[in-house]
């Protein structure tokens, strides 16, 4: 059955926010950053990009670039969505997953595209309301609140996965208390030297971590707007 955000003319997208041109971001990540997960990239043929920021942008919807959103946040550039995705869910497609900072809502939908059941916290409530919007139009099943997003959203816990998309120093420890066995932890962190975004896999009751590299990020703040 066909997504319904694909049966919408302007999901679709003519010339520079076209499939064509969305293709053309989807081998740039295959050749050029080294994204081989074929259902991440599926996913993100799939998803509209440009449906996720101001029209004025939308032109540039497919150039592997963040954009602002408003709010002094942006919509994060394709290869770092690609690439926490593909770490997400490298071990295993996760069943439910909680994102820690929606922004745009364009990660949330790329998760929901995959088949997650997907929860989204979002700080400011002006670009909630805006994302939920999008998944509405778009027909994507994603549950999301307005809250301070660090310590997680424990209602719904556990989380085989958790995705960060805002630089801490470091996480509360209730975002890994509420991090599946099995789980799937990916965030990035740092502070004036630079942020490293890593993922955490809880194997046997042990968090083991690994370093993806250096990324940027917009800071994780504290409170709601």
């Amino acid at each position: 059955m066909t997504p319904r955000y694909l049966s919408k003319p302007e999901a679709r997208g003519l010339g520079m926010t076209s499939q064509r041109a969305r293709d053309r971001m989807i081998e740039r990540l295959r050749s050029e950053g080294g994204i081989r997960d074929e259902r991440v990239l599926t996913a993100m043929r799939t998803v509209p990009r440009h449906q996720f920021m101001d029209e004025a942008l939308a032109s540039r919807a497919y150039e592997d670039t963040a954009l602002p959103i408003g709010c002094g946040q942006t919509i994060s550039q394709p290869w770092v969505v690609a690439r926490m995705t593909e770490a997400l869910i490298e071990h295993g497609l996760p069943a439910r997953v909680l994102e820690v900072g929606t922004g745009s809502g364009y990660q949330a939908a790329v998760l929901a595209s995959l088949g997650v059941e997907t929860y989204s916290v979002e700080r400011i409530e002006e670009l909630l309301r805006a994302a939920r919007r999008r998944f509405r139009h778009l027909g994507l099943n994603v549950r999301t609140r307005h809250d301070d997003g660090r310590a997680g959203w424990a209602e719904y816990a556990p989380y085989d996965g958790i995705i960060v998309t805002a630089g801490a120093t470091a996480l509360e420890p209730a975002l890994f208390d509420q991090l599946a066995e099995g789980g799937t932890l990916v965030a990035p962190v740092g502070g004036g030297n630079g942020q490293r975004l890593l993922r955490w896999r809880r194997v046997a009751g042990e968090l083991l971590q690994d370093d993806l590299g250096a990324v940027i990020f917009v800071p994780l703040l504290p409170g709601t707007l």
